[in-house]
């Protein structure tokens, strides 16, 4: 819907006197959307420094520099926080000042101005001194917030020449909220009783960002000025470097050219940086002291620094000669932030093209890839990207990362920055050192909460490598060690065999798991779509691999799907069918008649490996607890999988838990471990371990499986390593991630005993889903919720592309997610508010409903 506006009397300025101010009304409906920044014009935030180093004098500058082009232009200036309103009004001066510059410097000239200045929104008492209201006034009673409408308005025109009509250039200026304290937003709001929080102050900014302000024949420039300095806090106490970070919004840096200035101007220039903002140029007044120079010094030529001439100190002072001798600087700025504008357009728009001529994705048919389909991510904020699309106008939305960028992901915002900043403090503490015999802090500490979390109760060890795959190696080699450990005899055997390796060891694994893409870890997984011969020649699948019952939901009821080979006796429907899917995870269970025929069919499978297979053996079982993810998406029913672990612990197989995927807040629990109630021997962690953000993988072990590496031979210790073993920006990565993902103050998720996440996923919605008519199942746990549409032949197995035209959609829709062939998931971080998870329920179950008339037209058509 477009802006509808409501304007009284019109007044026109001819040649001299300026109108005094005059209030209006303007009622305006904003339309709601995804887009953060418009790209057809340049977009700019003012910060500060410091505050009162002259952000709204830069503001009016540019306005006045950018207004006296030659061709039609448009200026849009936002302040979106004010205190001290209305008395102070940096829009207002904006309005004025560069009202009274154009009048000065364009008397000669054809070019005319209409200005306007907005006033949105402010507190009560603010309001009540715009609008001349009193306590009583009906006109201010009934705010929830305590905030008020105002709709203020005041314009004026600057006109030149008989008989000119058309206005050629146009300066708007806005206050978004007001504040009647001249003190810092949060605590003007916390005065005043009128707060807002950062999602409302966002959207209203967002709707004011969005819109297209002009035709292609008028120039636009479109600045947000900040309040106070880069880290002051904003009206609900974020601080306004965090709170404008959704947008990343490129960024002019107003340093301070006073004494102590260096230091303020670099520390807010670092404070933007670690955030991810782009700062375009520093600009300052210069106060005699010469910081331009240390601070060219400092920059080293990667941002242009401007100087200002000195403000003149009598306040009577209408600053029209300072404006006129700082001109130079200000054109100079003006063409700094066009061309960096038109650079980084260009950047984005070349990005597909080039991408598809040199980069070499992992799992990617890259000839089923047009270049119109290449997802540019601009910058990341929380769980959220932020895209550029083209297609019908250029604008940066954003997208919410449905995929955890491949199960890494859980940070939201804060954590992000939390992450940044401490990462930034481990590179330039340690940079990277050497690990073996030596000890620092951030692997110390990393480890203690590892055995102290996830491995508490059973690991005492924790060895640290690169990712997940690597980390399942390591694991292969500690269990095969601890096997031969207990099995003494087959160690005499081989010694007395040296001649030729006469014993083979293979694992207990499940068909339908994926442990990695390096050697051994395909090896440690049953024949898939990873492991062909075009994939990978050498494979062989060193294993026994098992069929496992899975778990899911179909028309909301929790169902078991059983392998052929297991046979049970007075199998009873409670056996496989379950109301909720809690009481699959009882162990009440474990006296089942189903928990007998498993036992039987686990025990008849592994006497096959028992060594009747000549000198084969089981030398570890490994699983992937609860859910098989690269696989499909498959819930195993955990009653299985303890009594396999259980079975295999008893015959003195080591076992190896992968929980790359499944550990840290995952499942919903710190580790799948929980789930199972059962623990492992040697357990592998790696992606949300730290938090997504770098890479590091860890294989927690007991103190069994340690020992059997103790010796007085170096040959005797595990020789395996990684250049970048416990390198200390992942090690501090991952004890932030895991401290905060199990703090109820920094993870609301958290339940009331610490333990589990709260249910994350609508039990309305996924009901509704898991009965549609396009799906076959759904399985839903933790921060995943994934689901398989029905689909034959060709349609169905990782190589489908059934679900594409479902995918393109559901982008379209901001959420991105990327297949498994004909499953389709959502996977949230372990902070995600259960209202996004609905949101995105939502939007998916209407995509469903599309995707199913879709395919009935089609199979319509056909017959």
């Amino acid at each position: 819907m477009l802006p509808i506006s409501t304007v009284f009397n019109l007044s026109v300025l001819r040649y001299s006197t300026l109108p005094s101010l005059q209030l209006r009304r303007l009622i305006s409906t904003l339309p709601s959307s995804q887009v953060l920044t418009n790209l057809s014009h340049p977009t700019y935030v003012i910060w500060g420094s410091n505050t009162g180093v002259g952000k709204t004098l830069v503001s009016t500058g540019l306005a006045a520099s950018f207004l006296s082009s030659s061709k039609p232009s448009k200026f849009i200036y936002t302040k979106p926080i004010q205190t001290g309103f209305p008395l102070d009004s940096d829009s207002r001066f904006v309005y004025r000042k560069t009202s009274e510059i154009f009048l000065r410097r364009c008397k000669t000239s054809t070019l005319s101005l209409f200005a306007s200045n907005h006033s949105l929104r402010a507190s009560d008492s603010a309001a009540r001194e715009v609008l001349g209201c009193d306590n009583e006034s009906e006109e201010l009673k009934e705010s929830d917030d305590g905030l008020r409408n105002l709709g203020c308005y005041e314009e004026r025109k600057i006109l030149y020449g008989e008989g000119q009509r058309k206005v050629k250039s146009e300066l708007i200026c806005k206050t978004l909220y007001g504040w009647r304290e001249a003190v810092s937003p949060h605590l003007a709001a916390e005065k005043e009783g009128a707060t807002i929080d950062d999602s409302a102050f966002l959207s209203t900014l967002q709707r004011c960002l969005e819109k297209s302000p002009g035709g292609e024949e008028v120039d636009v420039l479109s600045i947000v000025e900040t309040a106070g300095g880069v880290a002051s806090p904003g009206p609900s106490g974020s601080l306004q470097c965090d709170l404008y970070r959704p947008f990343r919004l490129p960024s002019i840096l107003v340093g301070d050219g006073r004494l102590g200035g260096i230091s303020g101007t670099i520390s807010a220039y670092e404070t933007l940086r670690v955030r991810g903002y782009d700062v375009v140029a520093v600009i300052f007044e210069d106060h005699g002291l010469v910081n331009e120079v240390p601070l060219l010094s400092y920059l080293r030529n990667r941002v242009p620094l401007l100087v200002l001439p000195p403000v003149a100190q009598d306040p009577l002072d209408d600053l029209m000669n300072w404006f006129d001798e700082a001109l130079d600087v200000f054109t100079s700025l003006k063409g700094i932030m066009l061309s960096a504008y038109l650079e980084r357009v260009r950047r984005l728009r070349e990005m597909p093209k080039r991408a598809r001529k040199i980069l070499w994705w992992p799992f990617t048919q890259h000839k089923l890839v047009p270049e119109d389909t290449i997802t540019v991510i601009d910058s990341r904020c929380g769980e959220n990207f932020s895209v550029y699309k083209s297609r019908e106008a250029e604008i940066i939305t954003q997208q919410f990362d449905a995929c955890a960028s491949w199960w890494t992901q859980g940070p939201n915002a804060s954590l992000q920055v939390e992450l940044a900043r401490d990462m930034g403090y481990a590179a330039a503490r340690f940079g990277h050192v050497m690990f073996p015999e030596n000890v620092y802090e951030p692997a110390l500490e990393c480890a203690e909460l590892l055995l102290e979390g996830v491995g508490k109760g059973w690991a005492s060890r924790a060895y640290f490598s690169d990712n997940g795959s690597t980390a399942i190696e390591v694991a292969l080699k500690m269990a095969f060690r601890k096997f031969f450990f207990e099995h003494g005899s087959l160690l005499d055997f081989l010694r007395e065999n040296t001649a030729e390796r006469c014993i083979e060891l293979r694992v207990l694994a499940l068909r339908g798991s994926y442990h990695g893409d390096t050697l051994g870890a395909m090896e440690a997984q049953a024949p898939s779509s990873y492991t062909g011969f075009l994939q990978q020649p050498w494979y062989t699948g060193r294993g026994l691999f098992l069929d496992p019952p899975t778990v899911y939901m179909c028309n909301g009821v929790w169902k078991i799907s059983l392998p052929n080979k297991v046979h049970v006796e007075k199998l009873q429907m409670e056996d496989t069918t379950f109301r909720s899917r809690d009481e699959l995870f009882h162990k009440t269970r474990d006296n089942s008649n189903l928990a007998g025929g498993y036992s039987s069919f686990i025990s008849q499978q592994l006497c096959l490996y028992s060594g009747s297979e000549g000198c084969r053996y089981l030398g570890a079982l490994i699983i992937e607890p609860v859910i098989q993810a690269a696989g499909g998406m498959h819930m195993v029913d955990p009653l299985f999988q303890r009594l396999l672990v259980k079975e295999c612990q008893s015959r003195k197989i080591p076992v190896i838990f992968d929980e790359v995927f499944t550990g840290f807040w995952r499942l919903g629990a710190e580790s799948a471990a929980e789930l199972l109630c059962c623990l492992p021997d040697i357990a592998c962690y790696g992606k949300l371990m730290t938090g997504g953000i770098i890479p590091l993988a860890a294989t927690l072990a007991t103190d069994s499986i340690f020992s059997s590496f103790i010796g007085d031979s170096k040959l005797k210790a595990l020789l395996h390593g990684h250049s970048y073993s416990a390198h200390a920006m992942g090690c501090t990565a991952a004890a932030k991630s895991i401290k905060w993902f199990k703090d109820p103050h920094a993870n609301h998720n958290i339940n009331s005993e610490g333990r589990l996440l709260r249910e994350l996923w609508d039990a309305e919605l996924v009901h509704q889903i898991s009965s549609h008519p396009t799906v076959q199942r759904v399985v839903v746990l933790g921060t995943v919720c994934a689901l398989e549409l029905k689909a034959e032949g060709v349609n169905s197995g990782y190589g489908s592309l059934f679900a594409s035209s479902l995918v393109r959609k559901l982008r379209e829709d901001g959420i991105y997610t990327r297949p498994l062939g004909n499953v389709i998931y959502l996977m949230c971080g372990p902070c995600t508010p259960p209202h996004i998870c609905s949101q995105l329920l939502v939007k998916l179950h209407r995509r469903l409903d599309e995707f199913h008339q879709a395919k009935g037209s089609l199979k319509s058509c056909t017959l």
